[in-house]
């Protein structure tokens, strides 16, 4: 059954009134380094129902921490959202924030994952990475992670 817009209305008021996105529908220019406190979220709307939100992008850099070359990636992020759901734009500057940061590959898909539980605390959920061939060797890092009592 369709909300009607006073039903609409209110819901967002309430969405609104409890934490405000901070990127959302405003100009900001890009963070210089990944941190948690970039990504926002919000609640979400059919918590009694398990769905499954998928995430990409093939627009993914860092650096490599021993030569200080670019790495490139793709970067697949799968979840079932508990109460709260990632906000898009603030995880596109939180992924833009890793293109001045060396750090290994593995360390990276570890981290994008631990941050992105720590925000939105979901019932499960998988951050995949597929780096650019380099010297004829490609290598893809996937993490996972199951909330506590939860099985497959």
């Amino acid at each position: 059954m369709p909300m009607s817009g006073a039903m609409m209305k209110k819901q967002s008021a309430k969405t609104s009134a409890k934490a405000p996105l901070r990127l959302l529908g405003k100009a900001s220019a890009l963070p210089t380094e990944p941190s948690r406190q970039i990504l926002d979220s919000f609640p979400n709307s059919h918590p009694g129902r398990n769905y499954t939100i998928f995430l990409e992008t093939e627009d993914f850099s860092s650096l490599c921490p021993v030569t200080g070359q670019p790495d490139y990636a793709e970067i697949w992020i799968e979840y079932v959202p508990a109460t709260r759901c990632i906000e898009t734009k603030s995880l596109k500057f939180y992924l833009a924030s890793f293109r001045n940061t060396p750090a290994f590959n593995e360390q990276i898909v570890n981290r994008i994952l631990e941050d992105l539980v720590d925000t939105c605390s979901p019932k499960r959920m998988t951050v995949r990475g597929a780096f650019a061939s380099r010297g004829g060797l490609s290598l893809t890092v996937e993490a996972t992670h199951e909330a506590r009592g939860r099985k497959r």
